[in-house]
């Protein structure tokens, strides 16, 4: 059976300015944002930076103070109902009747969606592996995130907004995960999904928005981001001294971005990362690192690196 149907609309998700306070805290600064159909759009960040008060923002569960969106060619207003008719929403936090199996909470959860939603959900879900005939509260975390899933990609509509969608699944079925999105998404629909593990998502998305504090602080592709990833190294060693030492010793190739309790964050201009990483520790006198890393390093340390702020 194929479970993913063809999307009925090429628009996707536009927002001019969208803006949220919550009390005198600024969730979300006016933020401008296109995910366009038939690719998949990443919003990076920590936890707290603004990803989900703009997924909801943008369903119209949480009203905007101010700005526009569109969904699928829809002007958000009011309580979004009308824009919830035109994407499916999966939240980040996921919460169920537990005394329902799983089967009968997705006739629940698909409720006034397309006739075929409900098979065509149940299809995916036993595609994942979820025994949709027991109880929703004997389901692990994980579990419920992929039964979410599997409602969000079931309708016939043209987008899909989903919030941490691969929280709290193994390696293996994340994997999984993303090649369902990236299917749904070359049949024509806009994917908007939030994380805040660049490693999951990376390798799927077409462009990545990263946020912090409410803010975006920059938008890339995701090939774009692996190259500049790639020039960025880390040397840890056993006393700041060390560190200090090794910085004369640059050259005009290396730019120290960080130095401080022993590690030096550096990026390559131009050339192979590894080469010039190879020749420094080669020069005679030079500190020896106790660890070093190239183009793998953490979210937290790309946002503090690439764009100069510590991730809240």
């Amino acid at each position: 059976m194929d479970t993913l149907t063809p999307a009925t609309s090429t628009d996707g998700v536009q927002s001019r300015g969208l803006t949220r306070r919550f009390g005198e805290h600024l969730a979300l600064s006016p933020f401008d944002l296109d995910a366009p159909a038939g690719k998949i759009t990443g919003l990076l960040g920590p936890n707290g930076s603004g990803k989900s008060t703009l997924l909801r923002c943008l369903t119209g569960l949480v009203r905007a103070d101010a700005g526009t969106a569109h969904v699928a060619g829809i002007r958000l207003r009011g309580d979004g109902t009308a824009v919830r008719q035109q994407c499916t929403y999966s939240p980040g936090e996921v919460a169920v009747y537990g005394e329902l199996n799983g089967s009968a909470h997705i006739d629940w959860l698909l409720r006034g969606r397309d006739v075929a939603a409900p098979e065509r959900a149940r299809a995916i879900a036993e595609d994942l592996g979820l025994p949709l005939g027991r109880r929703v509260q004997t389901y692990s975390h994980g579990m419920k995130r992929q039964l979410y899933l599997a409602c969000a990609l079931a309708p016939d509509l043209p987008v899909r907004i989903l919030d941490e969608i691969t929280e709290g699944l193994d390696p293996n079925m994340r994997g999984r995960v993303l090649d369902l999105l990236v299917a749904d998404a070359r049949q024509g629909r806009a994917i908007l999904l939030s994380s805040h593990h660049l490693g999951e998502v990376d390798r799927v998305c077409d462009r990545l928005v990263f946020l912090n504090g409410g803010v975006k602080l920059a938008e890339e592709s995701a090939e774009d981001l692996a190259l500049r990833a790639r020039a960025l190294i880390q040397l840890r060693f056993d006393a700041h001294e060390q560190a200090e030492q090794l910085l004369p010793l640059l050259g005009e190739e290396i730019d120290c971005l960080r130095a401080e309790d022993g590690v030096l964050s550096l990026r390559v201009r131009a050339g192979d990362a590894t080469l010039e990483l190879a020749r420094l520790l080669a020069i005679d006198g030079a500190p020896r690192p106790i660890s070093l890393r190239a183009g793998e390093l953490s979210l937290r340390e790309l946002y503090r690196d690439l764009y100069g702020v510590d991730a809240c």
